[in-house]
Parts: structure tokens; sequence; C-alpha cells
């Protein structure tokens, strides 16, 4: 009887539902059948290839058993490929081990059968477009491309160039890919498509008393609901107030600074790596301590190496061109460094990036607060009193980092003092026991919290070196456009109405001319339109 290997590549085989009935139906059948499950086996990544090897010679039939993601086999699957069929052993010279042998491929589609088709967004036309979103991101478009021969397309070939829009060549039909109507579609028709997902914006700074937020932008029918209106209206918000030092390239003033273009790298990021097929929310939180972004999925690489540089796997290639073509996204693969780079010549706490398998979700925190701040360091004084002056420094860091970030794991805790797991270990371990931190374990996770018995409320940090440009300006609606032309180089009518409380183009018109006359915008023609741009 022949041998049969089924290798699982299920990245979340907890709430696995499909292939988990398909493996557990095969069980009680045939003891000839061998299960190589890679997440339970290798939970940390790390294959033992002798071992899957062997496993692969020993059989006649090998099965794959996986789940569709994003139109192709998860990153499990393709490590396991990557690592176990290797040269010399599957293919190349002396590569000839598997032949003979019975390869299937099973697999299964988590999501409709529409979501597979050509074009992704089935049904769904230009009559879905937000044409006001599409025209004001042309605009940028053309400003940032000015000789593109795309400028002189009508909007349907404009979209299909772009990854926005697809046909079927055997039917000849054509429909909005998935990334078009993601990017660009009325806030009915996306949320109708992926009623599984949410935009949030919460600014936490500055709080009144009783407030929870300050600002905040939602599903509230005042805006269309697509990722191009909501980034572009949260940009200029997480930025408003960051201090931006007088600068010159030979005589143009440059506002731009690496924080800020980090801060647009982190919210495009988020959009471009999340997984739009599963349900969560796309969340940015702004805080008197820096911001948070989140979003649904997981991550495609392994922290080190997006640590490191150099590499890049997005999620949703077609998005991420999108941006790019508009001046949002680093170049491929140097993005995060840059971010980690501008952190550290401000002498910020290292950003912590990380995901959650059992939540889904992938988040990054931009601290923009010091290392050790002395209100830090006084607190951890006051509730350990002489026992935390005879801690070292870096286990002095490591209290210091569970107090600034509301609690610390292993993984975090190596990024910022550049130890072993297993170092950092007894040190985490050799604080519980000391009772100056307590272990909170979920699953194979241990995540610790400071023991504040002594029941001391920890003092709020303040952005003392963050202020306002000291310009004169008559209220918050020529505020928002000015920080809003900061950040983006210029503005449109028609943005200043998605913008501010503005409902006419009259309206527009109006706040634009006074802040003209105050001699600190200027209209400026840009191939077929007139853009506001900074004096």
């Amino acid at each position: 009887m022949k041998r049969v290997l089924i290798v699982i590549g299920h990245p979340y085989w907890s709430r696995s539902v499909a292939n988990k009935g398909i493996v557990e139906s095969l069980g009680g059948l045939d003891r000839n059948i061998v299960f190589s499950n890679i997440k339970e086996l290798y939970p940390e990544g790390d294959i033992d290839v002798d071992a899957e090897q062997k496993k692969l010679l020993d059989a006649d039939v090998v099965v794959f058993q996986f789940p569709i993601m994003w139109f192709g086999a998860p990153s499990l699957m393709h490590k396991y490929m990557e690592e176990v069929f290797t040269y010399g052993f599957a293919y190349g010279k002396g590569g000839d081990n598997l032949k003979g042998k019975q390869f299937i491929v099973s697999f299964t589609a988590g999501a409709p059968e529409d979501a597979y088709s050509a074009t992704g967004a089935e049904g769904y036309t230009m009559d879905d477009i937000d044409m006001s979103a599409l025209r004001s991101y042309r605009i940028e478009f053309e400003h940032r491309n000015p000789d593109h021969v795309w400028n002189a397309d009508e909007d349907l070939a404009f979209l299909k160039n772009m990854g926005g829009y697809a046909i079927d060549r055997n039917t000849g039909k054509g429909w909005l890919t998935a990334a078009g109507l993601l990017m660009f579609g009325k806030g009915l028709s996306a949320r109708e498509r992926f009623d599984n997902i949410r935009m949030n914006y919460i600014d936490e700074s500055n709080l009144l008393p009783g407030s929870r937020w300050s600002d905040r932008l939602t599903y509230d029918g005042m805006w269309e609901n697509n990722l191009y209106n909501f980034i572009r209206q949260v940009t200029p918000r997480l930025v408003a107030g960051l201090k931006r030092p007088f600068r010159l390239e030979g005589m143009v003033r440059v506002d731009d600074t690496p924080v800020h273009k980090s801060i647009r790298e982190a919210v495009t990021n988020m959009a471009i790596h999340a997984d739009y097929l599963i349900t969560g929310i796309l969340k940015i939180v702004k805080t008197e301590k820096g911001f948070v972004f989140s979003n649904p999925g997981t991550l495609k690489l392994p922290l080190s190496a997006i640590y490191e540089g150099g590499y890049s796997v997005a999620r949703n290639p077609r998005i991420q061109t999108m941006f790019r073509m508009i001046g949002y996204g680093d170049n491929i693969g140097s993005g995060f460094p840059a971010i980690l780079s501008a952190w550290g010549e401000e002498s910020w706490r290292k950003p912590d990036l990380s995901q959650s398998e059992e939540l889904h979700q992938v988040e990054l925190k931009l601290w923009m607060i010091s290392l050790m701040p002395p209100e830090c360091t006084e607190y951890l004084q006051k509730l350990f009193g002489l026992a935390y002056a005879h801690l070292d420094n870096e286990t002095q860091i490591i209290l210091g980092t569970a107090y600034l970030e509301n609690g610390v794991t292993n993984a975090r805790m190596q990024s910022i003092i550049n130890r072993d797991s297993t170092k950092i270990g007894h040190m985490l371990a050799d604080l519980v026991e000391q009772q100056m931190l307590i272990a909170d374990k979920k699953g194979r996770w241990t995540s610790y919290r400071l023991n504040e018995s002594y029941e001391i409320q920890p003092e709020q940090f303040e952005f003392k070196d963050i202020h306002h440009e000291e310009v004169m300006l008559q209220n918050e609606t020529d505020l928002r456009i000015y920080e809003y032309i900061k950040v983006n180089g210029f503005i449109t009518t028609q943005q200043v109405v998605e913008l501010t409380r503005i409902t006419t183009a009259q309206g527009a018109n109006a706040a634009l001319g006074r802040m003209m006359k105050q001699n600190l915008i200027r209209k400026v023609r840009r191939g077929k339109h007139f853009i506001y741009e900074l004096k």
C-alpha cells in the first residue's frame, strides 16, 4: 500500500475549520498516512529540514494541504518549500530524490467565489467610484508625475493602468479590482463589498476633562469611506503640531522632516499590508506619547528581516503602487529602517512592531518619548525604593519599558537592549521573583506588567518640545488647511470641502482667498487644474 505524507501549511491551525475537517476525516482511514503540521511542529518557525526531507523520501504520495490566502499559498507553505525543497535534494545537480513520487495540491478558499474571479470585485463598475476622490488623486498624480503618459487617459483607462480596473479576457467584461474599490470606491459600495473592514482615527491627546478623544474620524456619513480619503484626511492630523526646523535647499524652504516622512510611511504600511479578507479595523490612535497603527492580518516577513530592511512583500501590491505614485511609501524594503533611523535621531524609544496571531492583528507603536524619561525614573524610584537603585542599567530599562508601554515582552526587549531571548528570559524571571513584575501567561506567550502594589498613578508625559509654528491664522478651518498644505505640498478647493466643515466650492475659495490675502499661500496652475501651495 502506498505511503502518504500530508504536509499541512495552515498558519492559524487553531482557528481552522475546513482544513482541520479534511485532516481529521483522514486521520482514522489508514495508518500509512503521515501528517506533518508545520505550524504545530515548529511554532517558532525553525523547520527541521533533515526530518522533513526524510518524510518526503519515505512517502510515495505527498499532499500539500493549505488555505488560499490572497490568491496563493500562505507564507508558511512558501517557507516550507524554500527550506525543504533545496538544491541537490529536490532539484539541480543530484536533486532527483523526489523523482517518481506523486504530488497533490489540496486547498480551501475561505472567501466567496467572486473574490477569486479575474477582477476581484465582480459587479462593481465605474458607477461605484467616488469621482471626487479619483479626481483629487489624479491631480496629485499629475503634480508628482507631470510628464506621465497616463495623465492624458480617461478615468477608466487611468484606473486600468493603475491596477484599479480589470477586464476578463474570456468574457470581455470589466469590473473594478479589489484595490480600485478599496482605494477609490464610494463608501456604500466599499462597505457592501468589504463589510468586514472599518477605518477609524482617534486623537487622545490634549483631552478635556471628561472627554475620551479630542478628534475622531469614523463612519459618520460625512465622507466617502475609501482608503484614499481616509489616509489623506488622517495624515495632516497626525503631524499637526510637530516642529519643523527652518531648512533651505537652495532658495526653497523644506518643511518635510524625517519624522513627517516616517509617519506617512507608517500610515501607508498599514494600508498596503492589511488583510482585507478578514474582519478587522484599520485603526490609528494619536496619544500624548506617540502613535499606534494597527491593521488586520499578520506579518509576511520575520520581524528580524523587517527591522534589517532590504526586503518587501506587500500584501496589496496594487494599493502600494497607487500610493507610491503620489509620494506615499518609501523605496522597496527601506521604509521601516527609515522610521528606525528617524526615531533614533530624535533619541526616542525604538518603534515597536508586533503581531498577535490570536487576534490576527499587526500593531506598530511609534513612541515620541526618550528611552528613560525623568518622570519614568522618578516613578520607579518611588515605587521600588532602594531596590530600584540596586538594579543594573538594562534591568532598569526593562522596568521603564513596562511602565511606559503598559507592559513588556521578551521579544520587545530583544529589540531594545540587543540581548538574546534566553538572557532576557532570566532577567524577566528575576524581576518576577523580586515581585517587581507580574507575569501574565496566555498560551505560549507571556507578557509582564509592573506590580503597582503602591497604587501610585503614573504621571502623564507632556510634549514640551512640540508646538505649532507661530503663524497667525484666523480660525480652526484656516489652520487645518495650512497644516494640510504643509504635509501634502498643496491643496485643491475640492480637498478643502472634504477636509473642513465648508460645504461648497464658493466657501472653499473664500477661505483660500483669505489665506492668500495674509500672504500665506498662492494659487498655481498645474496642467488643467489650479492648486494652492505655501508661499
